[in-house]
């Protein structure tokens, strides 16, 4: 029997369309709620603090374990604009300092203290939560890029910790081919990958 095909090991995977891309995050309910609500986040959503956003919807359960851990326990799926992820990228630093990517680590540290976004991969998760052989998106924004995504890109704001709890529960009752089927359809961007960071550790924060 063939060996299933993998996906390559650092690729941006998402639910997207012709001019927009869903990535998730989790808050605690003052924050979600109102953002679910609303299509946009609220006053008391930081903008000058660091926000990281995640194309992978295992993922974010991996992160959130399924919209249970404190202060996490409402899921968003936010659509931005296809444009708005491409500034990013284009403007990000990875988050670690990778030998032969970089000149030295002294150059490394200058580019991330002005970058505004910050690429991460971290290991995909498949339906328990376990690590695949593969990479997912991780993409951290401050700075202009934390206004930018919060007043320009965000298209619409969605509460999808009911599909969280509905997966989890397919997972947790051995449905499997059901858990499977509910999971948003993630594809491959057509657009040019950040460069690959070194592997470690999910970055801190949301």
């Amino acid at each position: 029997m063939n060996a299933p095909v993998l996906p390559p090991r650092h690729e941006i995977r998402a639910l997207h369309t012709a001019t927009t891309v869903t990535v998730y995050q989790a808050y605690r309910p003052a924050i979600g709620l109102p953002a679910a609500r609303d299509g946009r986040f609220p006053a008391e959503w930081k903008r000058d603090r660091m926000t990281w956003i995640k194309p992978s919807f295992l993922w974010m359960m991996y992160r959130c374990g399924w919209g249970t851990k404190e202060g996490q326990e409402v899921v968003l799926a936010v659509e931005i604009s296809r444009s708005g992820l491409e500034w990013a990228l284009a403007h990000a630093e990875l988050s670690h300092y990778v030998r032969g990517v970089h000149p030295d680590q002294a150059s490394w540290q200058r580019s991330l203290r002005t970058a505004p976004a910050r690429v991460q991969w971290d290991p995909e998760r498949d339906l328990d939560l376990n690590p695949l052989p593969y990479r997912s998106l991780q993409l951290g924004l401050s700075g202009e890029a934390s206004r930018r995504y919060a007043d320009e890109w965000t298209v619409s704001v969605r509460d999808v910790t009911p599909l969280a709890r509905e997966v989890h529960a397919a997972v947790r009752a051995g449905e499997r081919e059901r858990a499977a089927a509910l999971l948003p359809v993630e594809t491959p961007l057509d657009l040019a990958a950040p460069r690959p960071v070194r592997d470690g550790s999910p970055a801190p924060g949301m």
